[in-house]
């Protein structure tokens, strides 16, 4: 089991160094980029603010965007939630299905380990790609803020990173789900849920009629203009992304150590 663990782990490290490099190195860039930009956009602030639906889609009517936790929010928060659920979607899609896709079931499955082992060393693995990448973004947030000198609300800051872990973990089970049932290779599907998600998240925060579903997006838990005003979560929405996080594992668990499998 801590073979697979392993392996995973060593075949997936370019893929999070580049991912993690990426988003994290855009986020620090914004941050560092809120200095040059701080005094324009302070006439542009209540503009912004009264724009209507947009405005409230993207939270600039909580938080004004000529401060740091405001721009930080409808920028670094924006790239950061949608980067690390898509790096996990494309992670986790691929995780089971690559067996038989690329052909090694046949090595793989003639270990003497159980097949549920080894969803479980895999889903273990996924778990730890998606903490290291939101590992390595954070301290390039926090390096950016101490270079800026800015004051950044440190609570929020924390409390919308572990909410970000919650849902790039919960869209990653979901996706691990779907992975037992495939026999290709299709991270197509992870990223369409992704942008579904978040494009779902942005109606319901201006159409009526979708408000009190909100929740079924983990983007609405996890809102960084949400958080960051007001120090809070919608614990509701937590509970039912935790939940989806367990199921979408099980599933996973439940279907691939039943399933027949090509080799």
């Amino acid at each position: 089991m801590g073979t697979v663990y392993k392996h995973e782990l060593k075949s997936a490290w370019k893929s999070l160094l580049v991912w993690s490099i990426c988003v994290g190195g855009m986020g620090f860039a914004c941050i560092l980029l809120f200095s040059g930009v701080k005094e324009s956009m302070g006439g542009l602030a209540d503009s912004f603010a009264s724009m209507g639906a947009f405005s409230e889609a993207f939270g600039m009517t909580q938080l004004s965007i000529a401060t740091l936790p405001g721009f930080f929010a409808s920028e670094v928060g924006t790239v950061h939630a949608l980067g690390g659920a898509m790096f996990a979607a494309v992670l986790s899609t691929m995780m089971l299905s690559k067996e038989e896709d690329g052909h090694t079931g046949e090595f793989l499955f003639s270990l003497p380990l159980a097949r549920g082992k080894i969803v479980l060393a895999k889903g273990g693995a996924v778990v730890t790609l998606v903490l290291l990448f939101n590992l390595v973004c954070v301290g390039l947030y926090l390096f950016g803020i101490v270079i800026l000198g800015e004051e950044m609300p440190m609570k929020e800051f924390f409390l919308f990173q572990g909410m970000q872990v919650v849902l790039h973990l919960e869209v990653a089970a979901v996706c691990y789900g779907i992975s037992a049932f495939q026999k290709r290779n299709k991270f197509g599907i992870g990223l369409g849920i992704v942008l579904l998600l978040y494009a779902y998240d942005l109606l319901a925060r201006v159409v009526p009629d979708l408000e009190k579903g909100q929740w079924l997006s983990p983007f609405s838990y996890s809102n960084a203009a949400d958080i960051l005003s007001t120090g809070k979560v919608k614990a509701g929405a937590v509970v039912f992304g935790v939940a989806v996080l367990a199921g979408g594992f099980c599933i996973a668990y439940e279907r691939y150590t039943k399933r027949d499998l090509a080799t």
